[in-house]
């Protein structure tokens, strides 16, 4: 009794594999029932894949932007530190003397002028 079982399950199996590779499966009322439900799986699937890779491009732009965002703060910090540099007041005084500049630096410190308003009415 056991010997045919197993031989039922032999044939079963060599059955449904020369089925599978002659494609007869895929004629199969049941497999066509499922047609609309593998195709909805294969766009879902497309549609992650697709997702992924957008977002991976976008990740890379962001560090590309990061990256060169850090270089413009180096940049601008070394400006600013020449700028620093430039407006001091011997800096100055020395590039007038260089471009004879008929400029004479003030001995007196400057004076704050106070206007009064009259009060009109």
């Amino acid at each position: 009794m056991t010997e045919i079982k197993e031989n039922k399950k032999n044939r079963i199996s060599t059955k449904n594999f020369k089925s599978i590779l002659g494609g007869t499966v895929l004629a199969s009322e049941q497999v066509v029932k499922q047609l609309p439900f593998v195709v909805f799986l294969a766009l879902l699937g497309i549609g992650l894949i697709t997702n992924r890779y957008w977002t991976e491009k976008t990740i890379r732009r962001m560090e590309m932007v990061r990256d060169s965002l850090k270089e413009y703060k180096a940049e601008s910090v070394i400006h600013e530190t020449e700028l620093m540099y430039i407006n001091r007041p011997s800096e100055v005084a020395k590039r007038v003397i260089e471009r004879n500049i008929d400029l004479i630096e003030p001995i007196e410190p400057a004076k704050k002028i106070i206007v009064k308003k009259l009060e009109t009415k």
